[in-house]
């Protein structure tokens, strides 16, 4: 077609207008005797086969065709049109098929005549009075399936066919869709032409690429029809279809793919080339023009209903393209069904963007369906089936295929947006963002909890190329249009603009600068969609909320500016229990979830900026970051109070730890005096106190208040509070003991009432909680060992410490039965064992931590260096209880020229707690009142005389007693033996037996004088000092374990009994004692500290970093100097801390060297944090160790006990990786597997367990924190580090080592085969003795005590 013809034509379908035949000129009823003499004969012709055309030259086809022309103009009460319709039809099939009943000039010049026949048919499509005639709809619907088979199975058109068929369906659809539409024909067929239209439209760009001018064209029309509903939803499938073909184009196989139903990536021709996939691209996204001018009346006047929703439907087309750009995407099915069809109209309450970077609940709005029928399934029923809908391959939805006339007919009979919604089934589809444009996602039903948050891709493009794509349709539909009023009519179209726009900036990278004018504007929107006053939208608000969890994390430039206006919105949020105005708009959970991450991001703000100021400008009333941090505290506060989700809660939780520990750290810094003087007067006009100590007692009250009401039925919160409570007990401030034993019966409290469930409610998740409680109130003990010197706390922690091991509480039982009497009957065996932790910390650990060193082994006790030595010593071995293996090692005695020496020995005690060594000696004296070795043990002084003058039997008065015994001191076993007249009730009985003694002093007195005797007085002498002893019999005896009742077999096959002796001769005891040395006493875990370089993807990368200082930040090493002290491999494995002096600054950067922390590799050096319960080893891997820890790594997780014969350092049962990154969209890319040495079969298993950890420094200088949680479950959620959650360089460390020890504490929980260090002990001494016990009979026991070993 020539460039003179094209502007005519333009403006012809611009008005309207059609061809007008030659017949016009003569009387109506002359034309019409004609047209019907002409067009019968020619449609009866089409009816019978083989039939040949009857017009044979080409002036009769021209003549024909303007009766043709003119038959289309008449009534519809006749065949006339019917036949000229069929006629027309068959003729344009000539450049598909040539067939003999079309006429041979048609034939030979196909093109031009179906150039005129298609200007000719625009008649049919004019507005008329009968045309909701049913007839007039399937004739209107046949020419447009005809159409639509002449574009797609064509190969014959040429380019002006093509500028004519696109020409022919402008000017239909502008007959149909401009104003006025009231007709029942046009709100019928509108979306059926558009259909086609589209479809047309998109294989003429593959074929033959249309003209500038149509396109102007059609985008000029397009601002009448955009008014209608059905054009804009076509828009936004066929504009998503194109966004799904040219994402893979622009960035490459490897970008996430944007996933379509079927039938619209069906409409994208396959052989679109790549220029004009972005030509055709950007062309359909602007033929809309700006979408936010839907919010303005057309420029005809005309009106149009429910204009808000169309504005919404193409504002969420733009949302959902704007997450393809980003790369959001969300894991779905790969038998996901994705339903198609046109779109029902929808309301912001049924529609919500979905959020970046917070785990919210999946399809939060109600899905919209195809018109062909599907049934909306109730929640939680089977997935929707399709109904009367025939399964066909005949029938196929709209834009595909040809359109039968019997299909279209019944269709447009029938109510052509049935709109009915649908549940789609979740998906699985890795890599895949899920997208059906007619599918509003509901804020109701939005991505599970359990899914992680949605990430942007590492690949997508910068910030200021999105805007320049979408940036114009957002800021304008995002601000507040002065002159559409009112504005809550469009607040649901602004609030998706808002969103799309918070989630834009929060993609932000690292490296990249965002232009000014990008960013004033992005603030002026947020501004004014903040507003929590009379300019008040709900929509908007949450929008913003929910899309904006991340914003203050990205190192935004002046984003610090909008710290006011957060806060605001976060206490209308956060502080109102019942959220009335966003109840109908979205899930509140899912609302108060963003809000608490948020408020995360914002609370180490004020610490960090302390007094400088906020310019908003306002001259002197401008706010300082400090004076913001009691509105923040009231805001945390205050939502613990409102909340009633349990994830929610466990994350304000982790955020009140964070704030006291961070609170904590700064004033030992010394940094608290100068902020708290600013402070003051700011905060006269609140109560809240910002102090640590303060903050630690409301922390405490709330949640001890709560641990015994409202939380005591969840448990995941109850879990979570115990955690807290431990780092809570770890934080080193100076309150009150009333205050820390208020903590402390909270938890007994906790643990009555959990063990008090009825049986029908006890399970192993309620065990774990009670065994979580005790772990807890262990901890507070080790923590605040003075608790214990008050008689009443001490009393309540025994009670529950008794009611964990036996089931019930003596003082609660009407007799009181003594402890080898009464029935164990524990809740579990497991809450059983955590008691006896729990009393294990009472007796030896409490206020002994940590020891001078640690406890010698037989070598050691020896003085040898081998087994051969060993052997020359005494040293007996004995099982007591079945649970200890005792070892006594006698010592030599002293010879009789010697001094009397005392008995004595080495107990070396071996238990399921620990190994402990101690010295026995025997003295007659109390410690205290010795005052000489020889006092009592020397023979007293002889009289010469008397035993010289003594020649027969001599009259002795016995003195048994020395005469000092008045001076030795009395001890309270001296009490334990009552008076004589004490143990006498009976009156009549007392008196006679003093009757009686009395007689025999007087008897007693008389002397008994002789020749040959002399009465003496004196003392007898005593007998000879021993000098030999069985001290291990003696020892043995004075603790009770020499009786027939400990010696007796109990009768149980298999089981020893309560003493036993041990066979060390045997093979292989002494290397199971070494084994059973080598399992540590306390928690032990490990944790694998890696530093990730910007753009780093590989594991050899990534471990060369630490090698050297020069490769990694000094805020890395300060970080690793604040996780532990340094110490050597294999050192401190018992117990021992005589390593922590190394833990000192100086001494860390000396050993550190020239490394970047490669040095604590595990192979000479590691990183050590040791407490009374648990013992926390820091690695950081280097290239050259990568083999030795990688192997460790599986050792340790396939495994539940790795002995130290092919491990160096026992604590390797790692399920914890710290990553130290420089650009967050590295995370994607981290290699785990090639750091963890793991092949295809092992991934799925290991990683499931292990919990990475992502900290990037922000340029405030605080970290932010993300971390890649473990497989979904109720109980993952590990404090205190939440992903998203923001730290200071004061608490960073410390958070880190709390992280990595309830990371250690839940593993042994909730897995069988991570059991706690004392049970896997309790197991090996139980094989032990089984193992190496003597079964002999008792006499020969006891006749082996008074023998040498």
């Amino acid at each position: 077609m020539s460039k003179k013809l094209q502007p005519l034509m333009d403006q012809s379908a611009r008005s309207g207008r059609s061809h007008t035949s030659v017949l016009t000129c003569f009387p109506p009823t002359v034309a019409r005797d004609v047209t019907v003499a002409v067009v019968t004969p020619l449609g009866v012709s089409l009816g019978s086969p083989n039939s040949r055309s009857l017009l044979r030259t080409e002036a009769q086809v021209k003549w024909t065709m303007e009766v043709l022309c003119h038959a289309l103009s008449l009534p519809l009460d006749c065949d006339t049109v019917k036949l000229c319709v069929d006629v027309y039809t068959n003729w344009l099939l000539v450049l598909v098929s040539p067939r003999d009943s079309i006429p041979p000039p048609i034939i030979k010049e196909p093109n031009i005549y179906v150039q005129k026949i298609l200007r000719h048919l625009r008649t049919l499509f004019l507005s008329r009075r009968d045309q909701s005639c049913v007839v007039h709809q399937a004739l209107c619907q046949q020419v447009l399936s005809a159409v639509q088979r002449l574009a797609s199975e064509s190969t014959m058109m040429s380019q002006d066919t093509w500028e004519t068929l696109l020409h022919f369906l402008l000017c239909a659809n502008q007959s149909l869709l401009a104003p006025p539409t009231s007709a029942p024909l046009s709100q019928q067929l509108s979306h059926l032409s558009m259909d086609v239209l589209f479809q047309v439209w998109l294989l003429s760009c593959s074929r033959c690429f249309p003209s500038q001018s149509l396109w102007l064209t059609w985008r000029q029309m397009m601002k009448s029809w955009r008014y209608q509903p059905a054009t804009v939803d076509l828009w936004t499938r066929v504009v998503s279809a194109l966004t799904s073909r040219l994402l893979p184009l622009t960035f490459g196989p490897a970008f996430p793919s944007f996933k379509v139903p079927v039938e619209d990536a069906a409409l994208i021709p396959a052989d679109l080339g790549r220029q004009r996939t972005l030509q055709t691209w950007f062309r359909f996204l602007h033929v809309l023009s700006n979408p936010a001018e839907l919010r303005c009346a057309p420029d005809d006047g005309s009106a149009f209903p429910a204009q808000e929703d169309v504005f919404l439907t193409a504002m969420t087309a733009v949302s959902k393209m704007v997450n393809a750009f980003l790369g959001l995407f969300e894991t779905c099915s790969e038998d996901q069904q994705i339903n198609s069809g046109l779109a029902a109209r929808i309301h912001f309450r049924d529609r919500l963007p979905s959020v970046a970077g917070v785990a919210v609940t999946r399809s939060p709005f109600r899905d919209r369906l195809p018109s062909y029928g599907i049934s909306r399934p109730r929640s939680g029923s089977a997935p929707p089936t399709p109904v009367n809908v025939s399964p066909s391959s005949n029938s196929p939805p709209l834009l595909h295929g040809r359109l039968k006339i019997s299909t279209v007919s019944k269709a447009m009979s029938s109510q052509v947006f049935p709109c009915p919604h649908v549940l789609t089934r979740p998906c699985h589809q890795p890599s895949a963002l899920v997208f059906s444009p007619q599918t509003s996602p509901s804020l109701h039903r939005w991505r599970s909890s359990s899914r992680p948050p949605l990430r942007p891709s590492p690949l997508r493009g910068k910030v200021d190329s999105l805007l320049s794509l979408f940036g114009s349709f957002l800021f304008d539909a995002a601000v507040l249009d002065r002159d559409s009023a009112p504005a809550e009519r469009w607040a649901d179209g602004r609030a998706e603009a808002c969103g799309t726009l918070c989630r834009i900036f929060s993609c932000k990278k690292n490296t990249e600068d965002i232009l000014p004018v990008h960013l004033s504007r992005f603030y002026a929107v947020l501004l004014q969609g903040l507003q929590v006053a009379e300019k008040k939208s709900p929509p908007v608000l949450a929008s913003i909320l929910l899309n904006s969890s991340s914003l203050f994390c990205c190192d935004l430039p002046g984003v610090n500016l909008l710290l006011p206006s957060f806060v605001c919105a976060l206490e209308t949020v956060l502080l109102d229990r019942e959220l009335l105005s966003f109840r109908t708009l979205v899930s509140p959970v899912d609302l108060r979830r963003a809000c608490i991450l948020t408020l995360m991001s914002l609370l180490p703000l004020p610490q960090q900026f302390g007094r400088v100021h906020l310019e908003l400008g306002g001259g002197d009333d401008d706010e300082s970051f400090l004076s913001l941090k009691p509105r923040l505290l009231s805001v945390l506060i205050g939502s613990l109070q409102t909340e009633t989700d349990s994830t929610n809660t466990q994350m304000i939780l982790a955020a009140m730890l964070i704030l006291v520990q961070d609170s904590a750290q700064l004033e030992v810094a010394g940094q608290t005096q100068r902020q708290q003087q600013a402070e003051t007067s700011r905060t006269k006009r609140t109560e809240v106190s910002t102090t640590a100590g303060v903050l630690w007692v409301q922390f405490v009250h709330l949640l001890t208040q709560h641990l015994t009401s409202q939380w005591r039925n969840d448990s995941a919160v109850c879990l979570a509070a115990m955690e807290v409570l431990e780092g809570l007990a770890k934080v080193k401030v100076g309150v009150a003991e009333a205050e820390k034993r208020r903590a402390v019966t909270s938890v007994c409290r906790h643990i009555e009432f959990q063990c008090g469930r009825p049986p029908p409610l006890h399970s192993r998740d309620l065990h774990s909680i009670i065994v979580a409680a005790f772990y807890c109130l262990s901890t507070w003990l080790t923590q605040h060992p003075t608790i214990l010197d008050q008689q009443d706390c001490l009393l309540e922690v025994l009670e529950t410490v008794e009611l964990g091991i036996s089931g019930s509480k003596s003082r609660l039982e009407e007799e009181v039965l003594c402890k080898e009497k009464k029935e164990l009957n524990p809740v579990s065996l497991r809450v059983k064992e955590a008691a006896e932790v729990t009393l294990n910390c009472i007796m030896q650990v409490s206020g002994a931590f940590p020891p001078s060193g640690g406890p010698p082994d037989e070598d050691a006790l020896m003085g040898v260096s081998s087994p051969r030595d060993r052997n020359q010593h005494k040293l007996r071995y004995f099982a007591v209880n079945v649970s200890v293996i005792l070892g006594i090692l006698e010592k030599a005695q002293a010879s009789e020229k010697e001094s009397v020496s005392c008995p004595s020995l080495t107990a070396l005690i071996r238990g399921p707690w620990s190994r402990h060594a101690w010295t026995l000696q025997h003295h007659l004296q109390p410690r205290e009142g010795r005052t000489s070795t020889k006092t009592l043990l020397d023979e007293p002084e002889r009289h010469g005389k008397a035993w010289g003058d003594a020649r027969g039997t001599s009259c002795v008065k016995p003195e048994p007693l020395p005469d000092n015994i008045s001076k030795v001191f009395r001890v309270q076993a001296d009490l334990s033996i009552p008076d004589q007249w004490e143990s006498v009730t009976d009156q009549a009985q007392l008196e006679r037996l003093r009757v009686a003694l009395r007689r025999q002093e007087q008897l007693e007195d008389q002397p008994q004088a002789s020749s040959r005797t002399v009465a003496m007085t004196t003392r007898l002498p005593p007998p000879p000092s021993t000098a030999h002893f069985q001290t291990a019999r003696l020892f043995l005896s004075h603790m009770g374990l020499l009786t027939p009742e400990t010696l007796q077999d109990p009768g149980t096959v298999g089981t020893p009994a309560q003493l036993a002796s041990l066979d060390p001769s045997l093979p292989g005891f002494y290397e199971d004692l070494r084994r059973l040395d080598q399992i540590p006493s306390r928690s032990c875990d490990s944790v694998f500290v890696f530093y990730v370089r910007a753009g780093q993807k590989t594991a050899a990368e990534i471990l060369r970093n630490v090698e050297s200082v020069c490769n990694v930040s000094s805020h890395f090493l300060d970080f690793l100097s604040s996780l532990g002290w340094p110490a050597r491999t294999g050192h401190g494995q018992d117990g021992a801390t005589s390593t922590c002096t190394l833990g000192h600054f100086p001494e860390f950067h000396a050993m550190l060297g020239d490394s970047g922390g490669g040095v604590f590799d595990g192979d000479r050096f590691v990183l050590k944090y040791a407490d009374s319960l648990t013992d926390i080893t820091f690695i950081v891997p280097s290239s050259s160790t990568r083999v030795n820890w990688s192997m460790r790594w599986k050792e340790a997780g396939h495994s539940a006990t790795s002995t130290a014969e092919n491990v160096k350092c026992p604590h390797v049962v790692s399920s914890l990786l710290i990553v130290w990154l420089e650009d967050l969209e590295d995370i994607e890319t981290f290699p785990v597997c090639q750091l963890l040495s793991l092949n295809e079969s092992e991934t799925v298993n290991s990683l499931s367990h292990v919990q990475i950890v992502f900290i990037r420094r922000l340029n405030s200088g605080l970290f932010h924190i993300t971390v890649r949680e473990k497989s979904t479950g109720k109980f993952n959620l590990v404090l205190p580090l939440v992903s998203g959650s923001v730290l200071s360089k004061w608490s960073l460390g410390t958070l880190v080592r709390e992280m990595a020890i309830n990371c250690c504490h839940r593993r042994q929980l909730w897995s069988d085969s991570a059991p706690p260090p004392h049970i896997k002990r309790k197991h090996m001494i139980n094989d032990m003795i089984f193992r190496y016990r003597c079964r002999h009979s008792e006499p020969a026991f006891y006749s082996a005590l008074f023998h040498d070993p």
